[in-house]
């Protein structure tokens, strides 16, 4: 049997080769020792200086039978059969299997650890890490709503434009209040109060942040109703609403100036209607007028302010609220607010811009203060002759207990009524006389100062 050195694509490995006559075999007694072959190219091996790499030395084997003569014989290649020619390289085909194996696999393991890459990537972005924990907030927000003109937001932006924050400076300090532009050419409403004594520069600022100046044009301390002349053209005047229509739980938003917070907006109902208010401070003058109530909060700097119903339209100016604090200084919302109706507000504007000063509505008779009747009520002291009490039939010591509907508990009650109408309204009055319950017309008149 012989063995041959085969190439494989750079492994070596052994095969048995056909085996050839002589081959290993013995060589008969008394032959010759055959010499070595000689090598290739007549180069020497190291081993033996034998030729041939397979060359054994017989002789020295330890194991061979000492009687007989061995050799190693080397069969040569099979006559006729072509020699072997090296397989020329192309370019580009130097590249074994093997390596190319080994590309193949670096490759797809770098575009799957590209992939991985971006997966977590992605994952750390949108859920902060890889933890297990639920995902907070939903997987795709609303779409954001749109806000009608009839929405709440939608009504604020149409008044914004008209409301303006007040500021009078003199004696050293500053009052601060609200208003709202009501004519184009620049006239404004506010409360008498926020502008009272006013000797320095008064100035109003737009929700815009614009600020310009402006002027007092007149204002009536009892009705707390006061004018300004903003320096100003092409404004955007609020729109009016009827007074007399507001009901209890109708919408309602209070807007102005808080505690010198600009633009802010509260919300709330009418909590009652034609609340008689007789307020004011202490050696000034008192302020009678039939309020709207509301819940909305209302704090200091809200005054002179609108309230405006779910329409945007104005139905009362801000002016005072009730408060656990006996200092006014720290008064604060309780959800006890109270506005003067518009509809007065607007006649005495319109008076002020007219004449310069406002007619005030009177029923024509003196009151007992210090009557207090079981049933409540007001009694007349004096009625003077050509009055609206008197033309309607009214006599000394008749007990008013309702007027237009609205019941009358004090004398303040009544004189905050009677100035909700504008002069000339006739109005129902009921009235006790003698025991006896009784009705009348009267036909209101403004007082002659």
């Amino acid at each position: 049997m012989e063995w041959r050195i085969v190439s494989d694509w750079g492994t070596r490995r052994q095969r048995p080769a056909v085996e050839a006559p002589g081959s290993w075999a013995h060589p008969e007694p008394g032959s010759a020792v055959p010499a070595p072959p000689p090598a290739t190219g007549g180069q020497v091996g190291s081993a033996n200086g034998a030729g041939s790499p397979w060359w054994s030395d017989a002789l020295s084997d330890p194991w061979r039978d000492p009687a007989a003569p061995a050799a190693v014989v080397v069969t040569p290649p099979v006559s006729g059969a072509p020699p072997l020619e090296p397989v020329a390289v192309r370019p580009g085909e130097g590249v074994r299997p093997g390596l190319r194996l080994v590309v193949l696999v670096s490759v797809i393991t770098a575009l799957l650890a590209g992939a991985l890459g971006g997966t977590l990537g992605f994952v750390f972005a949108s859920r902060g890490g890889l933890g297990s924990g639920p995902q907070l907030g939903g997987g795709n927000p609303a779409p954001l709503t749109q806000r009608g003109p009839d929405s709440v937001a939608g009504v604020v932006k149409k008044v914004l434009p008209s409301v303006i924050t007040v500021k009078v400076r003199g004696g050293g300090s500053t009052s601060l209040g609200s208003g709202f532009i009501v004519s184009s050419d620049g006239y404004a409403i506010t409360n008498d109060h926020v502008v009272a004594g006013a000797a320095g520069s008064t100035v109003v600022t737009f929700s815009d942040g614009n600020t310009v100046a402006a002027k007092v044009v007149g204002s009536d301390p009892e009705s707390d109703i006061a004018v300004l002349k903003v320096d100003a053209t092409n404004l955007t005047p609020i729109q009016f609403g009827d007074s007399d229509s507001a009901q209890v739980g109708d919408p309602v938003l209070a807007i102005g100036s808080p505690l010198a917070l600009a633009n802010t907006v509260t919300y709330g109902i009418v909590s009652a209607v034609d609340r008689p208010i007789a307020a004011g401070e202490s050696g000034g003058p008192t302020r009678y007028y039939a309020a709207i109530q509301t819940d909305a909060a209302v704090n200091q700097g809200n005054s002179g302010g609108p309230l405006v119903d779910g329409a945007g339209r104005v139905v009362g100016i801000n002016a005072v609220i009730k408060s656990l604090a006996a200092d006014q200084e720290q008064a604060g919302n309780v959800g006890l607010a109270f506005a003067i109706p518009i509809n007065q507000a607007k006649r005495i504007a319109q008076d002020i811009v007219d004449t310069g000063k406002a007619r005030r509505t009177v029923i024509g008779a003196e009151l007992e203060t210090t009557y207090r009747g079981a049933g409540g009520g007001v009694r007349l002291q004096t009625v003077p002759a050509g009055g609206p009490a008197a033309a309607a039939g009214l006599h000394p010591g008749d007990v008013l207990t309702r007027i237009g509907g609205a019941q009358v508990e004090e004398p303040g009650d009544l004189i905050a009524l009677v100035r909700k109408y504008a002069p000339g309204t006739g109005v129902s009055v009921e009235y006790t006389r003698d025991g006896a319950k009784r009705s009348a017309q009267v036909v209101l008149a403004a007082d002659g100062k």
